[in-house]
């Protein structure tokens, strides 16, 4: 109850600073894109925009070497928040600065930018700087190494971006690096199977299933340094995982902190943990475990590509804003299952979703700092990420239109 109250308070408390802030004469342009994104949006929706890849492309990425230069270190600021207290750009955060290491490494290779390659490996430099004594990786937005807090999702999100710094250029300080938070990440699993070390920005009152996303990069460390300790450990962690299903396939335990309608975000990171060590350990069981729950959380989207936030444990929409990340997660599944085993089922479904978060993109204007980011949430002042920028959404948007690329042949 305490914990609701404080909650509410600090809902009602963010939106009136940012009502006061969007009146600001430096915000005008972002309160002019508040005003009027719900009739853009809808308008762009609704025709699809089953093309624009690769312009939509450039913007995000460049958007993203923008989100780098912003900070004081060779970090991703967190994101871009206009109406929050302090610098609009906030500090680097190492959780998912991991993670676009990945992207920002399959883009330089894709189209031969070596400034993508450079920009990806100050990335990986700095992480193994900001890297803990014990091989994990803190919570939250960079801090002193005396306020450090070991989070195991951040620490698998780090590992990832290691092991692909490790794959693009055979240095072993890379793998390294991935191997001592790996085997933090092995030493963490309870006897069930899941990480006991979840931080202090989520709700640690229960398990979280989604932090089986870490195992894709437990299994991928594993399999470059032949340690089948790691590899064990990743399929424990997806196991049990797979152990908070209902019969319709959602998950129990799987969200930041309302666990009976979880964000599409965490439904999206689970899925792509269970998925990717499917493949690489050839467990057709959890293939068919994603195949299921897809199918699934698809269910309510309307044709336009929306699709909730939320969804209950029934798969009913428990919200009414969009997770614009959640979306082009959900929407990378789609496209993997057409990569990998040639299956076309969920390729519509996939286009549906980039189609409805282009829309949101904004592609010109006055202001750089928005220019080919993607939001949190749709409209922009819905619950998730209210009122910004959050990195990983535009790193899960270029994952989902380079897929879409080369699935589309474009």
């Amino acid at each position: 109850m305490i914990r609701k109250l404080k909650e509410k308070y600090w809902n009602y408390s963010l939106r009136k600073d940012q009502d006061a802030n969007l009146a600001l004469p430096e915000n005008r342009e972002f309160s002019e894109h508040v005003k009027y994104e719900k009739k853009r949006v809808q308008e762009l929706a609704a025709r699809g925009i089953p093309d624009q890849i690769e312009e939509r492309l450039e913007l995000a990425i460049n958007w993203l070497l923008q989100a780098q230069a912003a900070t004081n270190d060779d970090g991703v600021a967190q994101g871009y928040f206009p109406l929050s207290s302090g610098d609009a750009w906030k500090p680097s955060y190492p959780e998912t600065t991991g993670y676009i290491i990945t992207t920002l490494l399959k883009c330089a290779g894709e189209f031969d930018r070596e400034d993508l390659g450079q920009a990806a490996l100050r990335m990986a430099d700095w992480e193994i700087t900001v890297q803990m004594p014990g091989g994990a990786v803190q919570g939250g937005t960079i801090c002193p190494p005396s306020k450090q807090k070991a989070a195991a999702f951040n620490t698998g999100m780090v590992a990832d971006g290691w092991v692909s710094a490790y794959e693009f250029t055979g240095e072993q300080v890379y793998l390294d690096a991935a191997l001592r938070a790996c085997h933090f990440l092995a030493d963490d699993l309870d006897d069930r199977g899941f990480f006991r070390t979840n931080g202090e920005f989520v709700h640690g009152d229960e398990v979280k299933t989604y932090t089986c996303l870490c195992a894709w990069a437990m299994y991928r460390a594993g399999e470059a340094a032949k340690d089948t300790v790691l590899k064990d450990a990743a399929i424990r962690s997806i196991e049990a995982a797979l152990e908070q299903r209902n019969e319709a396939g959602w998950f129990r335990n799987n969200c930041l902190n309302y666990s009976h309608m979880p964000l599409t975000h965490t439904i999206g990171y689970a899925l792509q943990g269970i998925f990717e060590v499917g493949v690489l350990a050839d467990r057709e069981d959890f293939v068919e475990a994603t195949r299921t729950t897809l199918a699934g959380a698809l269910s309510p989207m309307q044709d336009n590509g929306y699709l909730a936030a939320r969804l209950d444990q029934n798969w009913k929409p428990e919200a009414e804003h969009v997770c614009l990340t959640g979306s082009v997660q959900l929407a990378i599944l789609c496209y993997r299952f057409a990569e990998e085993f040639g299956e076309a089922g969920f390729v519509e479904a996939g286009n549906r979703l980039t189609s409805f978060v282009k829309a949101t993109q904004i592609m010109s204007g006055g202001n750089e700092n928005m220019i080919g980011g993607i939001q949190g949430s749709y409209p922009i002042l819905g619950e998730y990420m209210m009122g910004g920028y959050p990195n990983w959404a535009t790193k899960y948007f270029i994952d989902a239109l380079m897929l879409q690329r080369k699935i589309s042949g474009a």
